[in-house]
């Protein structure tokens, strides 16, 4: 029988690899020069993305040949919702930092069970992390449990989204407001709130299940919380793949930090 600490550490191997095969194409000093497309609404991809892609597809398929298949570069055909048990992959979650030499991206790796995340691994070769969670273990990073906290010094509101978001926040906190360098990969930006890098993330209504549910489980496991604007868990490997705006904070004032994200959003608009 699969085990969700089985399924991780399947997650695990082949995200390190996938990393690893990503890193050929990154940076200014890399082996092989990608080539670059462009998909519907200017989003790039890039030869990167379709070899890992392709690669995790192969091996995690051969591994569990009885899971679904969801993947940001994979057309779907709708039979993973009929599996028990779904992948659900984003080869490269951040393709446009990627491709400026920006570290912060990753590939999201996450088996999905009765729409919520089981297991979960955002493997970011170019800062040298490793995030991993199941639904019954902590997150960690580099092996290390991590806990999301809020207000890390007590004064200070660090966040990261719109830039019309964070204008917005920083007329209605009372709060020191620090608006955070632009972070590629949603992914991460949510896994920063689980890493304690982070207090409030907010998310405009454009993210796939490939954006989020290896992060999601991250988050949660370490004391986060991500929802919609409505305060709702989000589900995942439903017919529609598409999420509306979210937000993400310590989960003990997320109630307060989804209140506030609201309005900012509201302002913004």
């Amino acid at each position: 029988m699969t085990t969700d600490a089985n399924d991780l550490a399947l997650l695990e191997r082949l995200g390190r690899e996938a990393g690893q095969l990503a890193m050929r194409w990154f940076g200014p000093d890399a082996a092989v020069d990608p080539e670059v497309w462009m998909k519907e609404g200017d989003s790039p991809v890039s030869q990167a993305d379709f070899a890992v892609d392709e690669f995790l597809k192969r091996e995690l398929l051969a591994a569990r040949p009885d899971y679904g298949w969801l993947s940001e570069e994979t057309e779907d055909d709708g039979s993973r919702r009929q599996a028990k048990r779904t992948f659900v992959i984003d080869p490269i979650d951040g393709t446009r930092g990627f491709l400026n030499h920006m570290r912060q991206w990753c590939v999201s790796l996450a088996v999905v069970e009765d729409n919520r995340p089981v297991a979960a691994v955002l493997e970011c070769p170019a800062l040298g992390e490793t995030l991993t969670a199941t639904r019954n273990t902590p997150a960690l990073l580099n092996g290390t449990p991590i806990a999301a906290c809020t207000f890390n010094d007590g004064t200070t509101l660090r966040v990261t989204g719109p830039r019309s978001a964070q204008t917005a926040l920083m007329n209605l906190e009372p709060h020191t407001v620090e608006r955070m360098n632009f972070v590629p990969s949603l992914a991460y930006r949510i896994a920063m709130v689980a890493m304690a890098r982070a207090d409030l993330i907010v998310a405009r209504g454009s993210a796939k299940d490939w954006d989020l549910a290896a992060a999601d489980l991250i988050c949660h496991q370490a004391g986060g919380k991500l929802t919609d604007r409505e305060g709702r868990t989000l589900a995942y490997n439903c017919r529609d793949v598409r999420h509306g705006q979210l937000v993400a904070s310590c989960a003990t004032r997320h109630d307060e930090m989804l209140d506030l994200a609201r309005r900012a959003i509201d302002k913004a608009s």
